[in-house]
């Protein structure tokens, strides 16, 4: 009995599919050759501005993972592109060269978004202005303002093994590029590490930024 109510609704469904296919076929049937020049217009003139748009890209450094050397370089990129990944870094911590292996793959895959990362120790006006505490710690902007933080491994399943995936689906949540898959479901995080077994770097006895944990974070307007 429960058959014909799911048969009545597939075969509703495949009516409706039906005619719209009908519908596009009629349409294309009464275009002209005006129409088809119309249609091969708008399609050049969409690949052109998508051509000029990554040039703009490429001549704005994206489509690779760069450091830059200072606060200024940093404004600088921020003003050029809508939207920039920036990895505050120190060369003695292990997990920070973790991202940057990442951040390599993931800025090769996506033009639209600029990657970049720079010296936590050698930009400390920054470090301060963005309350940056912890080491790694991955700012996210977007139109010149800091909207987002990922801050240690936390948000990447807390196990230093996680894929490019799990960094590429947190990036896309954020809104910072093109996610191809589901925003609401991770991807495998792989292996999770057992508690007390982490990875850190050392920390600079000179300097009050530490390796890994939690931090308070602000929207910050450049």
């Amino acid at each position: 009995m429960m058959a014909n109510p799911l048969e009545n609704h597939l075969l509703q469904a495949t009516q409706v599919i039906e005619n719209q296919l009908d519908a596009e076929i009629e349409r294309l049937e009464k275009m002209d050759d005006d129409d088809f020049e119309v249609l091969r217009k708008r399609r050049l003139d969409a690949m052109k501005k998508a051509q000029q748009q990554k040039q703009e890209w490429l001549a704005a450094g994206h489509g690779e993972y760069s450091e830059v050397a200072d606060e200024k370089e940093f404004f600088e990129a921020c003003k050029k592109s809508k939207k920039v990944v920036c990895h505050f870094y120190r060369d003695s911590t292990f997990r920070c060269k973790i991202i940057d292996k990442h951040l390599t793959e993931i800025a090769r895959k996506h033009m639209e978004t600029r990657f970049i990362k720079i010296n936590a120790e050698r930009s400390q006006f920054l470090v301060e202005r963005l309350r940056v505490k912890t080491l790694p710690t991955i700012c996210l902007a977007k139109d010149g303002k800091t909207v987002d933080y990922i801050v240690g491994f936390d948000d990447l399943g807390g196990a230093d093994d996680f894929p490019t995936a799990m960094l590429e689906w947190r990036l896309g949540r954020g809104d910072m590029l093109n996610y191809q898959g589901d925003l609401l479901e991770p991807p495998t995080t792989g292996q999770v590490a057992k508690k007390g077994n982490k990875i850190f770097g050392k920390p600079s006895k000179t300097k009050t930024i530490r390796d890994d944990g939690d931090t308070d974070s602000d929207d910050d307007d450049w």
